[in-house]
């Protein structure tokens, strides 16, 4: 077992790091006297807010929590969050790295334990699931829907030996593939999608890893108003005209033939082949959501089940409003 450093970037995140730091702090990661095998890094990125009371407060409580504090009038050499990573790794002691959010909480304290495993065992990238809390509204369970069809499309395609993404809430990776990433033209293109990038530059079939256990997922408020998750996707939908060209044109063939798919199906109703269109869409309805269901169970969003049907078809919908985002426009802050 090696040691690990996590790295949180935090820009007025109090209220979040008093909440949630306890439980990165308590992880289940010790060597044989008792002692964390892990040091906490949360990069206090200019922040107006008490972020730095309550980061001193609870370095008073866990030896192995560290901050350092970004001045609103320091030069930055790299855009949005990518300069507060920067200078979380240059403190950090360990050559593993975990990154999560200061929004995030870990479903267990086997997360560490569970996220770097495969980096004991060669790999340099791993990507995990983070989830959203469950919440009353149609908008919490599309983002939860989403969110779980985000992570069966990566994961699925990093199987395969075609990693493209992973999620900055929680993933894990080495020293070497984050430098690596840094010293890419590409790393700095945009001030956000470290973590895509990182995927972009650093990842291949043999190096990343995907980690499905329920101890290992994290957990974060979703967006309540439709206006903050539009403004929150249009941010990371930015980082997809980066992608590879063949996973560009592999997601793309998979949006164009959903939509199609469901375009013709409606179209066929009001005509004389509406029985062998009926008989063809239930066929293909009943293989997607079964595999949706399997995902759905795995990742502890069983409450999602039924709602399915709605969601695949409001998946058009969705691809064709954001659109502008994954092909040209691009959002200006991580925060």
């Amino acid at each position: 077992m090696q040691p690990v450093s996590i790295i949180i970037c935090a820009k007025n995140e109090a209220e979040h790091l008093k909440k949630n730091l306890p439980g990165i702090l308590l992880q289940q990661y010790h060597n044989e006297a008792g002692k964390p095998m892990y040091e906490v890094i949360v990069v206090n990125d200019a922040s107006d807010d008490h972020t730095a009371q309550v980061l001193q407060d609870l370095e008073l409580e866990y030896d192995h929590l560290w901050d350092i504090i970004i001045a609103k009038d320091a030069k930055r050499e790299l855009q949005g969050k990518k300069f507060a990573l920067s200078k979380g790794l240059a403190i950090a002691k360990y050559d593993l790295l975990l990154l999560t959010d200061a929004d995030c909480v870990p479903a267990s304290d086997q997360w560490l334990k569970q996220m770097v495993a495969p980096l004991h065992n060669g790999k340099e990238i791993v990507a995990g699931y983070g989830g959203y809390n469950e919440a009353s509204g149609l908008l919490n369970a599309f983002i939860r829907w989403e969110t779980v069809h985000s992570f069966l499309q990566y994961s699925t395609y990093t199987l395969a030996g075609k990693p493209y993404m992973a999620v900055g809430r929680n993933m894990a990776c080495t020293r070497a593939a984050l430098q690596k990433a840094q010293k890419s033209e590409l790393w700095n293109a945009l001030p956000s999608g470290d973590d895509d990038l990182l995927v972009r530059i650093t990842g291949s079939a043999n190096n990343t890893a995907i980690v499905v256990e329920p101890t290992s997922f994290t957990y974060s408020e979703a967006k309540a108003s439709i206006s903050s998750w539009i403004a929150q996707k249009q941010r990371h939908l930015s980082t997809g005209k980066y992608y590879k060209s063949d996973i560009k044109l592999l997601l793309g063939a998979y949006g164009v033939s959903h939509a199609a798919m469901w375009l013709s199906f409606f179209i066929l109703l009001a005509t004389p082949c509406r029985d062998a269109a009926l008989i063809v869409m239930g066929i293909r309805c009943g293989v997607y959501w079964l595999i949706w269901a399997r995902a759905a169970n795995k990742l502890n969003e069983k409450s999602l089940i039924y709602l399915f049907p709605f969601f695949d078809i409001a998946w058009m919908v969705y691809n064709f409003a954001f659109l502008p985002y994954i092909t040209w426009k691009n959002k200006k802050h991580w925060t």
